[in-house]
């Protein structure tokens, strides 16, 4: 296995493994997956195991025509926002994966605080 594909799977397991771990209180999990043309987001209860809500750009009613900007990541956690409050959930506890906490995964957050989800 390629050394820097070995690390960012070593990575990638650390961060979600640890925030698994901490979070065994009532907040659920906004989960963030991004690729080059698309961005999704979800919100998790971990202690049921259930996805809560889910929106990404490449949803039916998701209205910008280019999916892979700031402009879309940001609509998206504002939607998620929304879905997550008509669904009575406000605290959420933020799962970037992977990723860094910038470009696309920082405009989501954004979005998603804006609209009304504490982090």
């Amino acid at each position: 296995m390629n050394k820097l594909k070995k690390m960012s799977l070593q990575r990638k397991k650390r961060n979600r493994w640890n925030l698994k771990e901490v979070n065994k209180s009532d907040r659920p999990r906004l989960s963030v997956h991004r690729t080059n043309t698309h961005i999704s987001a979800q919100i998790i209860d971990d202690i049921k195991g259930i996805t809560i809500c889910a929106y990404s750009t490449q949803c039916k009613d998701f209205k910008l025509k280019k999916t892979s900007t700031v402009e879309a990541a940001t609509a998206v956690g504002t939607e998620i926002a929304k879905l997550a409050l008509s669904k009575n959930v406000k605290d959420v506890v933020f799962d970037r994966g992977a990723y860094y906490y910038h470009g696309r995964v920082k405009a989501l957050a954004e979005g998603a605080r804006e609209a009304g989800l504490n982090f």
